[in-house]
């Protein structure tokens, strides 16, 4: 379990957010299957709540408006010191700046983009608010990596946030590790013709549990959906691909050094 109070170094994963049509369910649903409790966010975010695990942010949630039909999904979140800039240099590595960049209060300054594949993700300029506060415990984030077809546009990563790329390419697995500062923070992961035509190149968010398969049998007994039954991937160690209510997809995960 780790505790971080401590700014990201920019293109680090830093926090994730859940959009949907019914903010009291969803809650109750993710307050069931990890123990989240919740606290209002900035108002200037609109209707939206920031979930705890021991007291400690992990994640936010937030309510679209009524008259937005857009499917729900969980994004990812990357730092900058700068979401102006960032924003600039998405738009001129062929990415899409669709939100932003906007103040929240005091917390911080954001923007939500997507990559020239079309995978959103949010860029977080730290105010107040650094992210995620706690790791390693169940009910908290604990990987971010995007899902597409290829891991090409692991170029444009690089091009905006400085990522050092790791590739690890063979007859069936085509997968690149993003570093920074020496280590680790993120992966791209292409699956080719298995990319969902219903998602389409997205970003996933792995959450830590104590137990992946009670959580996915848990998650359908709240209105969940269990997408891929609980296995062991390499890499990652036993996970389970899971929907809530609204259809929003995550990955449950036990680390294998457990």
């Amino acid at each position: 379990m780790s505790e971080s109070g401590m700014r990201r170094a920019p293109g680090t994963p830093c926090w994730v957010s859940l959009m949907v049509h019914g903010l009291g369910e969803i809650e109750d649903f993710y307050a069931a299957l990890f123990g989240w409790e919740y606290a209002p966010g900035p108002v200037q975010l609109g209707p939206n709540v920031r979930a705890s695990v021991n007291g400690l942010e992990v994640a936010g949630i937030g309510q679209l408006p009524p008259d937005r039909h857009l499917p729900t999904a969980w994004t990812t979140y990357l730092a900058t010191d700068d979401a102006d800039a960032t924003a600039e240099v998405v738009r001129s590595c062929g990415g899409t700046v669709a939100v932003g960049p906007l103040d929240a209060g005091e917390a911080g300054r954001v923007a939500i983009c997507s990559d020239p594949i079309g995978a959103v993700f949010g860029v977080w300029q730290a105010g107040t608010h650094l992210g995620t506060r706690l790791t390693g415990a169940h009910g908290t984030p604990a990987w971010n990596e995007l899902v597409t077809q290829d891991t090409g546009v692991g170029k444009f990563y690089q091009s905006v946030f400085g990522h050092l790329t790791e590739a690890t390419v063979s007859a069936d697995l085509d997968y690149l590790t993003l570093h920074l500062e020496g280590r680790p923070v993120a992966s791209v992961h292409g699956v080719g013709r298995a990319l969902p035509h219903d998602r389409g190149a997205h970003w996933m968010t792995y959450f830590e549990v104590d137990d992946p398969d009670a959580t996915a049998a848990l998650a359908a007994e709240l209105g969940g959906r269990i997408v891929q039954p609980p296995r062991d991937e390499p890499g990652h160690g036993r996970t389970a691909l899971l929907a809530d209510p609204e259809g929003a997809v995550f990955t449950v995960v036990r680390s294998s050094g457990e």
